[in-house]
């Protein structure tokens, strides 16, 4: 199968400081790679890359076919939903269905059937200032699906949201999947490698593919061993 999203060697620095360094990964249709990493690991950088939102220093990435250093076509099929709080808050909620569909060309026939399967209803005409964290994520979800793209690339996709939100945006996630769409999907918190069907755990600059459940594995290893240390250290201090 082809995949719909190709990186090959890919290098960002900033400064003297390497920040991701030699990636190479594939994300096929049906498809979503977990992101994995602490703070500060790189996740939002190697994203925004993907989203064509920032450069890169060397390497090679394709979505869907297109060089995006070359060609910027891939991003009228991309669907992007980011860390930061990037809806026009100046608008009610419906406002910017209507706004982003325009921006997007993507057909505003879509709207009510993003609004009913993302449980929007009662909100549209509420500024989206005002919209507490699971609504506005699901909000950005079905901004995110308006030109019903082949490529998802989220950052923080469910995080600190209630349970409600996460189940229907998960729903949403996993009907994009069954229709084929690839996604890249950024997160901190290791639980959520169970909702993924790979994961790349980054890493001082360097990509370590793990299955679910492998990477779950190697995380309760880790912390395993820091807590023998500490056992071992608080012995050594009680001598």
């Amino acid at each position: 199968m082809t995949p719909l999203i190709k990186v090959e060697d890919l290098k960002q620095t900033a400064g003297k400081q390497i920040i991701l360094n030699s990636l190479s990964f594939q994300v096929s249709g049906g498809e979503c790679l977990g992101l994995f990493g602490a703070r500060g690991a790189g996740k939002t950088t190697l994203l925004h890359i993907l989203a064509g939102v920032n450069r890169f220093k060397s390497g090679r990435v394709e979505i869907l076919g297109c060089d995006i250093k070359k060609n910027g076509a891939y991003k009228k099929q991309m669907g992007l939903i980011t860390q930061k709080q990037s809806l026009f808050k100046d608008l009610r909620a419906y406002e910017n269905l209507d706004f982003i569909a325009a921006l997007k060309g993507a057909d505003k026939n879509n709207i009510p059937d993003l609004v009913q399967r993302l449980a929007l209803h009662d909100i549209l005409g509420e500024p989206v200032a005002k919209l507490d964290a699971g609504v506005y994520q699901r909000l950005s979800m079905a901004c995110a699906l308006l030109n019903e793209p082949r490529v998802l690339i989220a950052d923080d996709l469910i995080n600190n949201i209630d349970p409600f939100s996460q189940s229907i945006i998960h729903r949403e996630l996993d009907s994009f999947l069954e229709g084929g769409g690839a996604c890249v999907w950024g997160f901190s918190r290791i639980e959520f490698c169970r909702y993924t069907s790979k994961v790349g755990w980054l890493e001082k600059g360097t990509l370590t593919p793990y299955s679910p459940q492998a990477v779950l594995e190697e995380w309760d290893r880790r912390w395993h061993h820091i807590a023998q240390q500490k056992e071992q250290q608080s012995g050594e201090s009680h001598a």
